[in-house]
């Protein structure tokens, strides 16, 4: 097996289209399959339940944050249709 470096030099001439010796092209096969290994070691995240716990709990506040937000917003928009109305009112008194 190549080492890090060496594989990245392989790479770079395949990538730029230069011919590779067949040892070459084993060498860096072997380094891809080693790379993809260690990427998918990389990704995997163990499924812990707490953290899921937290996420779940972090939404939930989230939820409700947002729906208390949403309420004062339906309760300053009907305050303002009021005030229009009440404008609309004077405005047609001052006339």
């Amino acid at each position: 097996m190549i080492n890090d470096e060496e594989g990245k030099v392989l790479h770079d001439k395949a990538s730029r289209g230069k011919q590779l010796s067949e040892v070459e092209l084993r060498q860096l096969e072997e380094w891809y399959a080693c790379q993809d290994h260690l990427e998918s070691e990389a990704i995997q995240l163990p499924a812990n339940h707490t953290v899921i716990a937290d996420l779940q709990d972090q939404i939930g506040q989230a939820l409700d944050e947002l729906s208390k937000l949403t309420n004062r917003i339906k309760k300053v928009a009907t305050e303002n249709e009021q005030l229009r109305q009440e404008n609309t009112i004077l405005l047609t008194k001052v006339k």
